[in-house]
């Protein structure tokens, strides 16, 4: 068309739009929307106790085994490196949606009541078939903008700290005040949603741009801008619900509204392509620049076909080779092996603030209900601030990846030290609730809220950062997966038994039986001082990380990425000077990037 205009109104074009790397964020968006049901077992957990009869220990097992579920996700990591990424997401479907599915059945009744350890199967089964959706996408995603990888984990994983608001005004949409429904929702949505999107998440190019250049994220900041008006219509809805009472055609309009907004991005998704698709008539109507390439000597091509083959999973060498390899690990933020990554001292140190920062805040937000009632707060106070702990947590991981992406391209302001400040700060939190400063409790739930959300997006990038993203899919699993013994032994054996030990003292000796509480400060403050100094032991020991890193991040540790300054580029178009291509090589000097104008290194993907 004249003037390089393109018509939207074509097949070509909205097969461009399907295709582009910008709509693999949409529809990753949306799987991640639908990936927080774990956090709404609250709401229907009611309904286990009196349909089939469970005793409280009965639903705090269930509910382990759906934190074992979630956080564990060794499994979706290892499919993910040999089986492309919708394989990925049809498994993750079918486990949803049989796990989820024989809950329902068994609640309704369409089935004999299951023992109590084939319920905690089918929990864990439907739980951890999130990790594969969120795997899936969020590696795809980082794979696709490896220079934007904190912004990309923080705003996908913030999506899933609003999951469970969406699920609430859902499912109040379709099935009223029903939480045997609601099951049925969990079941079938997110299977739903990976199907929608099942062609569409996968490793497209990505524009390498030019040394000195900056990476492009301008959509990324629509996207959190959108995010945020999701958050804060959310937020009015609770609050609003809390206050006037909703009919359910209000709750349709409601909803509607909802996935209007959740769906919106993809306006930026076909604004951006629109873009490229003019920028890209305007150039063919100009003459094509011309490109001189050096050529490459035969030991420079055998070279960089060994620097190509992937890192063995343990090694290499056999039983003895990988052994000997294990411990002889390769620079910081190249390609580590699994076995490498594993016994690394970087590793270690990151599993130990898994354990004690989200073990605590987790502990803390899964106690919050009893927490405010301990402490004398109305019902509807309590119900208020349990519920905007997933606007909290939002606000964290959304927080957390764009705040720490942008301290380390301006201040180079290493990343470990910033979830070290996170720590620091939920240990606030977490006095708050063991002294119980009067009317702190709200406080302390944003605090816990925002940092919980916080630590996860920081955990994934540094993980991504430190040991290359060959094996990223399997080892930001392992980096999560010590997170529920953490929960276990600060919620269970520390929280749960000081607090039945208080309750006991408070009635007479005795043991804690049917719905008598536990009333006053000293529920929890024992525990929350624990969890207090666990957590300050947890930020000691990052910073063991900080300085093992310090060098690493004081360089640019996105160098990988770029392609040297040449004149073989034509850096006056649009973007700044970038150049298409498939993947990324690991660090080499400048003398050899001079010669060797483009790296593909098919190893990444």
């Amino acid at each position: 068309m004249a003037g390089g205009e393109v018509s939207m109104c074509t097949p070509a074009f909205v097969s461009r739009v399907v295709q582009s790397r910008w709509f693999v964020v949409f529809a990753s968006i949306v799987v991640m929307a639908a990936s927080g049901s774990t956090y709404i077992f609250a709401l229907y957990s009611k309904v286990l106790r009196s349909k089939l009869g469970y005793n409280q220990q009965t639903l705090n097992t269930l509910s382990f085994f759906k934190d074992l579920g979630t956080n564990v996700g060794i499994v979706s990591g290892l499919v993910q490196q040999v089986a492309p990424p919708w394989a990925v997401l049809l498994i993750g479907a079918g486990m949803n949606l049989a796990g989820y599915l024989m809950i329902y059945l068994a609640l309704t009744g369409r089935t004999a009541e299951p023992p109590v350890w084939l319920m905690c199967l089918y929990i864990c089964v439907g739980a951890n078939a999130l990790t594969f959706s969120n795997t899936s996408a969020l590696v795809v995603c980082v794979k696709n903008f490896p220079e934007s990888r904190g912004i990309v984990i923080g705003l996908l994983k913030s999506f899933v700290g609003l999951s469970g608001a969406i699920y609430t005004q859902l499912y109040l949409a379709i099935y009223g005040d029903d939480a045997s429904s609601l099951v049925l929702l969990v079941a079938w949505l997110p299977a739903a949603f990976n199907l929608l999107c099942v062609y569409t998440i996968r490793v497209l190019p990505y524009l390498r741009r030019l040394d000195g250049g900056k990476p492009y994220s301008k959509p990324f900041y629509h996207f959190l801008y959108l995010s945020i008006v999701l958050a804060a219509y959310l937020l009015v809805m609770i609050i609003v619900q809390k206050q006037v009472h909703f009919s359910h055609a209000a709750y349709v309009v409601g909803a509607t509204v909802l996935l209007l907004i959740l769906f919106s991005p993809v306006g930026v998704v076909v604004r951006e392509e629109y873009k490229a698709a003019c920028q890209l008539e305007q150039s063919l109507q100009q003459p094509p620049a011309i490109a001189v390439e050096e050529p490459t000597t035969s030991a420079e091509k055998k070279k960089a076909d060994d620097d190509d083959e992937s890192p063995p999973l343990c090694g290499g060498g056999g039983v003895t080779g990988c052994v000997s390899n294990m411990f002889k690990p390769p620079a910081l933020g190249e390609d580590y092996s699994i076995m490498q990554a594993l016994v690394s001292v970087e590793m270690i140190v990151l599993f130990v603030i898994s354990v004690f920062g989200i073990g605590g805040t987790l502990t803390a937000i899964d106690n919050m209900a009893q927490i405010g009632q301990s402490l004398g707060y109305p019902a509807k106070s309590i119900n208020t601030f349990v519920s905007l702990i997933s606007i909290w947590n939002y606000a964290g991981r959304a927080g957390a990846g764009y705040i720490s992406e942008f301290l380390l391209h301006r201040y180079r302001f290493p990343r470990p030290l910033v979830l070290t400040a996170v720590l620091l700060v939920s240990c606030i939190g977490h006095l708050l609730i063991a002294f119980g400063v009067p009317q702190s409790l709200y406080a302390a739930s944003v605090i816990i809220g925002f940092c919980f959300g916080a630590q996860w997006p920081l955990l994934f990038a540094i993980i991504s950062e430190v040991f290359g993203l060959k094996y990223y899919s399997s080892l930001f699993n392992f980096g999560s997966a010590a997170s529920p013994a953490g929960a276990y032994v600060l919620n269970v054996i520390v929280a749960g038994r000081l607090y039945d030990a208080e309750a006991a003292k408070q009635h007479g000796g005795h043991a804690v039986v049917g719905d008598k509480i536990c009333k006053g400060v000293n529920c929890f403050k024992h525990a929350f001082l624990i969890i207090t100094a666990v957590t300050f032991g947890g930020v000691l020991v990052s910073l063991i990380l900080v300085w093992r890193t310090r060098n690493f991040y004081r360089g640019d540790i996105y160098a990988k990425f770029k392609v040297a300054p040449a004149a073989t580029t034509d850096a006056s178009s649009d973007g700044g000077g970038v150049e298409m291509v498939e993947g990324t090589e690991a660090s080499a000097p400048e003398e050899k990037s001079k010669k060797k104008k483009e790296v593909v290194n098919e190893d990444l993907y």
